[in-house]
């Protein structure tokens, strides 16, 4: 079982998908969703095996699929960091190509202050 941290990015996210989702589709089926994302970080933090190699990247980055958003993630040793959500829609492979070096470095600044 890996320790899962969450970046202030991935947390801004969530939020944006709470609200997108209350604005939507209402509160009950938003709080359907975004528990159907924390039971997926859960079960990926106990399975980290389930993270797929985003391809065409350095291998740092790793995505999760929960429902209609990825998780992008990266994975240390003890450590499993939620860097980013995007939903499926998005151009995932452009969007990561703009923000592959910002989120590496913010993973390694954060694996710092964790150690």
């Amino acid at each position: 079982m890996k320790i899962m941290k969450l970046t202030d990015r991935s947390f801004e996210d969530l939020r944006e998908i709470e609200q997108y989702s209350i604005r939507s589709f209402g509160k009950k089926v938003a709080n359907k969703y975004m528990d159907d994302i924390e039971s997926g970080l859960v079960l990926l933090s106990e399975n980290a095996g389930l993270l797929q190699d985003v391809e065409g990247f350095s291998g740092r980055l790793k995505y999760y699929r929960i429902r209609h958003h990825f998780l992008i993630c990266s994975e240390f040793k003890e450590f499993l960091l939620v860097l980013t959500i995007k939903h499926v829609q998005m151009d995932i492979i452009k969007r990561l190509a703009k923000l592959e070096t910002t989120l590496i470095l913010e993973s390694e600044l954060l694996l710092d202050r964790l150690k």
